[in-house]
């Protein structure tokens, strides 16, 4: 009789401990960074918060910090629902779960955390891409070419020079995820060579389907943009242009090559002229971003505690509001995204 007592008093009591450490748990994963910048627990996914934590031991810049947060906030939404759809027996090829690993290397090797030395100087403190020096380049001989000729052309106005250069920097881009995706396909083909099963080899095998026809969108595409680049270049923007900026545009280009309904089309270009504005109020958050940093590093130099505590508030919160639009923004062209993918055109986008 005592022992059963004991047994059942000791079941209950990890019950309760069980219980206490999954609320502690829940706490610590909702919890949020304090003011001075030490986090806790951003991220519901383990991996995640170690990507945000190392971004934060290496000091990246605030924008890119921002943008990263948006991405891993992104990522974190696409795992999670995997996670669900894999518990209901879905995804049985393990196509979806490829894609959300592709997508988080391509993350690694966007922010210089994948391991290997990046001499392309992206972490940058200029405020934003259209404001570094054109002696920086394109690092492509083709869009420096392009773009020396369309600056001296006189075609355009000041306005006119930083659209064009915001894509023309977009392109650069572009062209960088192309070549972190085709590594990761050379990454996959050697690790495809020591396959031990034939099973593991044919999952492999479809691995790098996918991955290679990504690599043949993402050729055309970059074929298309450039097409797009050489045009403007020679003959400047259209007064009926429908967007400005680059994003949009490819997305608007992307739907006008798809089998859209002309009232389809119509409706789209609605969304888009919606999402620009949002587009353009993120990149307006984000120059006040890194001129708050940038004010924030001056008051710290003169040390005046006051001071320092009251611009790292409005600092920490304007860093708050521009990942939280980032993520919106970037869930909103996801959303697109897969929108005219699935009325249009079949493509795969990471």
């Amino acid at each position: 009789m005592k022992l059963g007592y004991l047994v059942t008093v000791l079941c209950l009591g990890v019950g309760v401990m069980a219980g206490k450490y999954s609320r502690e748990m829940n706490d610590q994963i909702n919890s949020k960074p304090s003011i001075d910048g030490k986090n806790t627990v951003e991220f519901r996914i383990a991996k995640l918060n170690q990507v945000w934590e190392k971004a934060i031991r290496m000091q990246l810049p605030p924008v890119r910090q921002a943008e990263l947060h948006s991405d891993l906030k992104i990522q974190e939404k696409d795992e999670l629902q995997w996670k669900k759809i894999k518990a209901e027996g879905m995804d049985e090829n393990g196509e979806r779960e490829a894609k959300l690993r592709r997508s988080f290397n391509v993350i690694l090797a966007k922010y210089g955390m994948d391991g290997k030395k990046d001499t392309r100087s992206l972490e940058s403190n200029n405020l934003k891409d259209h404001d570094r020096t054109d002696e920086d380049g394109f690092d492509d001989p083709r869009l420096d070419k392009l773009w020396n000729k369309a600056k001296t052309s006189g075609k355009f106005s000041e306005e006119e020079m930083a659209s064009l250069k915001r894509e023309f920097q977009h392109h650069k881009d572009k062209i960088r995820e192309y070549n972190i995706v085709m590594d990761t396909v050379s990454r996959t083909e050697e690790i495809h060579k020591n396959v031990i099963t034939q099973l593991e080899g044919e999952v492999k095998e479809h691995v790098l389907h996918q991955k290679h026809t990504d690599l043949k969108d993402k050729m055309r595409d970059l074929n298309q943009g450039f097409e797009r680049l050489r045009k403007l270049s020679h003959e400047g923007f259209s007064e009926d242009s429908e967007f400005r900026e680059p994003r949009v545009i490819e997305l608007w280009e992307t739907a006008r090559r798809s089998n859209l309904t002309d009232d389809e089309l119509d409706s789209l270009k609605e969304e888009l002229k919606h999402f620009e504005t949002k587009v353009e109020k993120h990149s307006h958050y984000q120059e006040q971003l890194e001129l708050s940093h940038q004010k924030l590093r001056h008051v710290e130099a003169l040390g005046d505690e006051e001071h320092i505590l009251r611009n790292k508030e409005k600092y920490n919160n304007l860093a708050e509001k521009t990942r939280e639009m980032g993520y919106k923004m970037k869930k909103h062209m996801q959303d697109l995204t897969s929108k005219i993918s699935r009325n249009g055109l079949d493509r795969n986008e990471l």
